[in-house]
């Protein structure tokens, strides 16, 4: 793994590059970005509202963009948000090593459940992932507690 920040910076706007199209497309702004031996392999985004799938999240999304793979050893995943238990559970049980994050002040998520199996876990503190969620928290509240499952 290449924990280089200038790699990671590169990598991570691929999922905002989602997130961004997903507010645009009047959904959740959460995207998500697979990449394995330097190199994406899939993006994609929550689309809960767009598809109205409850399980579309962004890293849902960008797992099933990749489609099937016999391993996932040499990937790091890339999320604009920290990821819910759901999509904590499926890295877990796909043994993504990596793990970048955007974002952990809007969703606190499940970071340590990560760390406990042994998932490298970076958080960014990215501004940009921060204010799209807050400004979509404050246009679209019921949405947002929904997506939270609040």
């Amino acid at each position: 793994m290449n924990s280089d920040v200038g790699h990671d910076q590169r990598f991570f706007c691929a999922a905002l590059a989602e997130a961004e199209q997903g507010l645009a497309e009047g959904g959740v702004p959460i995207g998500a970005a697979l990449v394995v031996d330097g190199r994406v392999v899939a993006t994609g985004r929550n689309r809960r509202v767009q598809q109205g799938d409850p399980i579309a999240h962004g890293e849902m999304d960008c797992l099933r963009q990749a489609g099937r793979r016999r391993d996932y050893r040499r990937a790091t995943l890339y999320t604009t948000l920290s990821p819910c238990m759901m999509c904590a559970g499926t890295i877990a049980q796909f043994g993504i090593p990596r793990v970048v994050v955007g974002e952990n002040t809007s969703f606190g998520g499940n970071e340590a459940f990560l760390r406990s199996r042994g998932v490298e876990v970076l958080v960014l503190d990215d501004a940009r992932c921060q204010e799209l969620m807050r400004r979509f928290q404050e246009e679209h509240p019921d949405v947002w507690a929904e997506d939270i499952a609040e």
